[in-house]
């Protein structure tokens, strides 16, 4: 076979999973109840988060809160402050791509 298959959890609850890591990409998978969040931390390549179910509310360095909703695809350069969470009553299911692989993003980029 010349393709290759990559499988995630689909569940209501609580999940952070990797999907995929390799020199080319990586992809996460999570979903978040109300008031979850993730720990602050700084994008390591440039990140795409697809938000599949939900509401994702997103602060970035110091700008205000954002939200956006279920279909929203929002790109994050690299070395970017993330405050991500779910502040909505629904479930919130979201993909995140790093592309390139932050293994190896430091060979792309003039930082």
């Amino acid at each position: 076979m010349i393709e290759k298959q990559y499988v995630f959890t689909q569940t209501n609850t609580k999940l952070i999973e990797r999907v995929l890591e390799d020199d080319n990409a990586g992809i996460n998978h999570m979903v978040l109840q109300k008031g979850d969040s993730l720990p602050e931390h700084f994008s390591n390549s440039n990140v795409y988060m697809i938000v599949i179910r939900g509401n994702i509310t997103l602060r970035l360095n110091d700008q205000e809160p954002h939200n956006y909703p279920e279909g929203s695809i929002i790109n994050i350069p690299y070395n970017i402050k993330m405050n991500v969470s779910n502040q909505q009553d629904d479930v919130l299911e979201f993909f995140v791509v790093k592309a390139p692989s932050p293994k190896n993003f430091k060979k792309y980029c003039n930082c």
